[in-house]
């Protein structure tokens, strides 16, 4: 939702169209980008039902723009992706589907999760995970959630790359990790801007790389991505 994390999937979807079709070509989108801190009120209220109706209200406009298939790239505002599938006509791509697709491909059956309070404590995403693509999903203690969700709000959704933040996640990674954890969830779309592959001994499945990937394969082959 941030405005950070929309720079990754803008180049990533372009860098792959680019690649499949060569020369000059880059990706139609129609970006509808809107005000975070409108976002993150109702979030920090609870409000759910208010910010799905703001979104479902994004979708409705990208239909009649035209718009094949919608993206929201955010892991947490999926919580209210039925909301926002209700209101159009028109596929949702799903972040958590994208996901689970790619980890499943790989073999790992346990993975790590880390992202915002409300994506690591709530079961919109991780039962999704699970019950779809049989993966067993482990969150930190609550006192690295509480971090995480800090750095996340607090830094990057603020452009503020902070090494020492890094040593943190690194920290929450390698306690997964020893928790049994083959593999770690980048659960929020601005955790990749500030781990890398080189910061854990296992892979890292960066959603937003992962989602804007997937959007640029549908778009070029709905068929088959």
């Amino acid at each position: 939702m941030s405005w950070e994390s929309t720079v990754p999937y803008y180049r990533t979807i372009n860098r792959v169209v680019g690649e499949r079709l060569g020369g000059l070509h880059s990706a139609k989108i129609l970006l509808y980008s809107v005000d975070f801190a409108e976002i993150e009120r109702f979030q920090r209220q609870g409000d759910w039902n208010e910010a799905g109706m703001l979104l479902a209200g994004a979708g409705r406009v990208l239909q009649a723009m035209g718009a094949d298939f919608l993206v929201m790239c955010t892991n947490t505002m999926h919580r209210v992706s039925a909301q926002i599938e209700a209101a159009v006509s028109i596929p949702l791509l799903h972040i958590a589907d994208a996901t689970g697709e790619v980890i499943s491909s790989t073999g790992i059956a346990r993975v790590g999760l880390i992202g915002t309070r409300f994506t690591m404590e709530g079961e919109f995403y991780r039962r999704r995970l699970e019950d779809r693509y049989g993966l067993e999903v482990l969150v930190p203690p609550e006192s690295d959630r509480i971090i995480a969700h800090r750095i996340i709000y607090a830094e990057l959704c603020r452009g503020r790359r902070v090494e020492e933040s890094r040593s943190a996640c690194r920290r929450i990674t390698a306690a997964l990790v020893a928790r049994g954890c083959a593999g770690i969830i980048l659960g929020c779309t601005e955790v990749g801007l500030l781990l890398q592959s080189s910061d854990a001994v296992v892979p890292l499945f960066d959603t937003a790389e992962i989602h804007a990937e997937r959007a640029a394969l549908h778009a070029l082959e709905p068929d088959r991505a």
